[in-house]
């Protein structure tokens, strides 16, 4: 397991819960300092970063780029994968599959997160039978880069899809598609898992990242999870990709670092 720290680039979701911001670089030399393996990094586009810039930054401060997100397609285009409009799902499609060609250069996965967008009242099935057609498209070409892509079940708040981590592997296992995993935040399932920790054990072979934050999304640490079960259960199902801090930069994101890496060394080192 790798430790990762989120950061994001997208001034529309500055209140949202990523530990640094803002200045790439200085938040990279932060994170190399603290000890982190890896970032996720939230941008505006697939090309609002140049790859050779980024590449010599993770070489210089040992870094690897572990995810990629696509939120910033719903938060500044309007766009989801279950827009009743068949032209708005198509350029869903191309800026998430535009995201995946970006992190794949990187051997990094891509997230689907708010892009999946929601059922409309009485639409349930046609809303599902969207998100399905998107997720088998992306999923043939998550093959073809040799990346998975990660499917997030968000809580009941953000979306009225799929909520849990079992009522997402189910609608996985009913694609032909085999490549996309499952997103596992620890924040949402705390809102909606009966036990974290069982769920991560019934659905282990299907998660392919972790977010990382405490049951008030502050840093791991400052809410009431009971990490030590969580961390046992990602341990006995053998998961080996990134915990990824993605959490309130509460009180201020050094601050915010620092205690996930204590909290990261107590649970997984």
């Amino acid at each position: 397991m790798q430790s990762c720290v989120t950061i994001a680039l997208v001034p529309q979701i500055k209140t949202g819960p990523w530990i640094f911001w803002e200045d790439l670089e200085a938040s990279m030399a932060q994170a190399s300092d603290l000890g982190f393996d890896a970032i996720e990094l939230f941008t505006e586009s697939a090309d609002s970063i140049d790859k050779g810039h980024l590449e010599k930054l993770l070489s210089k401060y040992a870094l690897k780029l572990a995810a990629v997100g696509s939120g910033a397609g719903k938060v500044i285009h309007g766009l989801t994968l279950t827009d009743p409009n068949p032209e708005t799902r198509t350029r869903a499609i191309h800026f998430i599959q535009s995201m995946m060609d970006f992190g794949a250069h990187f051997g990094a996965v891509t997230i689907i997160g708010s892009m999946q967008g929601n059922a409309l009242p009485d639409q349930r099935e046609e809303s599902i039978m969207h998100l399905k057609d998107a997720l088998e498209y992306l999923g043939a070409h998550a093959e073809k880069l040799g990346v998975p892509l990660i499917y997030e079940p968000l809580n009941r708040y953000e979306t009225n899809l799929f909520n849990t981590l079992g009522t997402g592997r189910a609608f996985l296992e009913g694609l032909s598609t085999r490549h996309i995993r499952l997103l596992a935040d620890l924040f949402h399932m705390n809102i909606e898992e009966v036990d974290i920790a069982q769920s991560i054990l019934e659905n282990g072979p299907w998660i392919g990242h972790v977010h990382l934050a405490d049951s008030n999304r502050r840093p791991m640490g400052m809410g009431h999870t009971s990490m030590k079960e969580i961390a046992a259960a990602l341990k006995q199902v053998e998961y080996q990709g990134a915990i990824s801090a993605e959490a309130f930069p509460w009180p201020n994101p050094l601050k915010a670092a620092e205690q996930t890496m204590l909290s990261y060394k107590q649970y997984f080192n």
